[in-house]
């Protein structure tokens, strides 16, 4: 089990204590349950949905045998272009005897679901009548502005697609903060975040404790610790905008965090542990 090791009676918890602090210059975040709560509940879309596809093949297992393997491989692909996860949904289909859809139609399929979830949110915030920062994890603005002013050059990148990426970015007003917004494009192999990663690496000649990145998702936390960045987990519970997501916190320290953090709310700790300090 864990050793909860807080730092000095914050809200950070300090998985691997041994990283090289102090050398910050390039962050690189995830957007949804990361920065953005637009798509909060999200899960709750794609998993009932996989479920009642995968009960309709012909050697199905129980309701209940059918959820835990969805939800393993979903969380499991969280961070990744959504494609993936229904690549992985047709397999799981054909597996059972299943004749499945294309990925893409599947991806379609959850979209549609998705979007009756959330376009009164993406509404508010167009109208107006939604402050931006509502739909924004504790303390993201914040703490983005904070490494603004010290000069780390941030980069957002996410497993949705890069159209959505970019509008819902400009609805939560955090476009100003990054040097680049990525996200999944039509030719999904074009486009991933140890991509995007590599990329920023070799442009800026960095070396790994230069690099940082922000997460709630697997890919993100174990792309980053492959180029020998610092990670951390970002578990949060998205419903309340408040504490900790459990299931997300073991993920994330299975994935590699170095540190986890439910949000941004005790970004001036985060800093002062990071050791990011202001510009000359």
């Amino acid at each position: 089990m864990q050793t909860l090791t807080l730092y000095q009676n914050t809200n950070l918890e300090i998985i691997r204590a041994d990283i090289v602090r102090g050398h910050i210059r390039h962050a690189l975040f995830d957007f949804d349950g990361t920065l953005s709560l637009i798509r909060e509940g999200w899960q709750d879309v794609m998993i009932p949905m996989m479920v009642e596809i995968l009960r309709a093949t012909p050697r199905a297992e129980s309701e209940t045998e059918i959820y835990a393997i969805v939800r393993e491989y979903v969380t499991r692909l969280t961070g990744k272009q959504t494609i993936y996860q229904m690549i992985e949904l047709a397999e799981q289909v054909k597996q059972r005897g299943g004749e499945p859809l294309e990925p893409l139609a599947y991806k379609r399929m959850y979209h549609d679901l998705l979007m009756t979830r959330i376009r009164h949110r993406i509404a508010d915030l167009e109208s107006g009548r939604v402050e931006p920062d509502q739909m924004l994890v504790p303390g993201s603005r914040a703490f983005l502005e904070a490494l603004t002013q010290r000069g780390v050059l941030c980069y957002l990148a996410s497993g949705t697609d890069e159209v959505f990426v970019k509008h819902e970015a400009a609805l939560l007003d955090v476009t100003k903060y990054f040097q680049g917004v990525y996200g999944a494009l039509d030719d999904y192999k074009a486009f991933d975040k140890h991509m995007v990663i590599q990329r920023i690496m070799r442009e800026n000649n960095l070396r790994g404790p230069e690099f940082v990145a922000f997460g709630d998702g697997y890919v993100e936390i174990e792309d980053t610790r492959r180029v020998g960045g610092i990670a951390v987990g970002v578990a949060s519970n998205e419903a309340t905008r408040q504490g900790i997501d459990a299931w997300k916190r073991e993920r994330l320290i299975q994935a590699g965090a170095d540190v986890i953090i439910p949000d941004f709310s005790q970004h001036e700790a985060l800093i002062e542990y990071l050791q990011i300090a202001e510009e000359d």
